[in-house]
């Protein structure tokens, strides 16, 4: 289990995360969402262990997260690539820096569940379309088979037909790898379609934290209710009431 417990950062003379406590089960999907500026690049930072907390802990099976190899998507799915290497050698690094072999059954089954020709990673990040370029970008994050996955924003480079698509990539592949993902978005309609639990983030805080359908039903605070209430006038939410 992932978990945060009263977690703060503080940058300058500025608090960026104020108390945060968040659990994620294995296997279950966790969507934080907010507006830009909620803090939650920061939130991934901290549980990444990239910046200093001023208070609080993160820790996976009660032991330091990075014991457990997180692996993390990123939004900007073709600056997540050294230009210069093909995406096939990208791929292989995460195996590279744990010394662990390549398995050739396994990156084909990977290349299968998120649609992608084996011989596509032979280009390079230029020679692919962005949507190619963030399905390449799951695939390195679950080479390894990690038990927790980080999403960051993982669907906002892309189309809204793509969107749909890869979203639904990732989770039928969730089935099958069985990884925790914590993801931080803006997109409502995907946090509702996708999680088990939502946690809405402002300024730094979590204003409420319930299930995906009871927050879609029913927000607690005057904030979500704004957030739930714009995602159905943007129609990002049909169906989901």
């Amino acid at each position: 289990m992932l978990k945060l417990e009263y977690v703060s950062v503080t940058r300058g003379k500025t608090a960026t995360l104020h108390d945060v406590s968040l659990t994620l089960a294995p296997a279950k999907t966790l969507a934080v969402v907010g507006e830009s500026g909620a803090g939650k690049s920061t939130l991934l930072a901290a549980v990444l262990g990239l910046v200093r907390l001023s208070r609080g802990s993160v820790t996976w099976m009660d032991d330091a997260v990075h014991r457990c190899h997180p692996a993390l998507v990123m939004q900007e799915p073709r600056a997540a690539f050294n230009p210069a290497l093909s995406l096939r050698r990208s791929v292989g690094e995460p195996l590279k820096a744990r010394k662990l072999t390549l398995d050739k059954a396994r990156l084909e089954r990977l290349c299968r569940g998120l649609e992608l020709p084996p011989d596509l990673l032979d280009r390079r990040p230029s020679e692919v379309s962005i949507g190619q370029a963030q399905r390449v970008g799951i695939l390195r994050a679950l080479i390894a088979a990690p038990a927790l996955v980080l999403f960051d924003e993982p669907l906002s480079a892309l189309d809204a037909v793509t969107q749909k698509h890869t979203a639904r990539l990732i989770s039928e592949l969730q089935v099958e790898e069985k990884f925790a993902a914590l993801i931080v978005t803006h997109d409502l309609g995907y946090a509702a379609a996708h999680s088990d639990e939502i946690a809405v983030l402002r300024s730094g805080r979590i204003e409420e934290i319930a299930t995906a359908e009871a927050f879609i039903e029913r927000p607690q605070t005057d904030y979500g209710r704004t957030l739930r209430d714009a995602a159905f006038s943007l129609g990002a939410l049909e169906g989901a009431a």
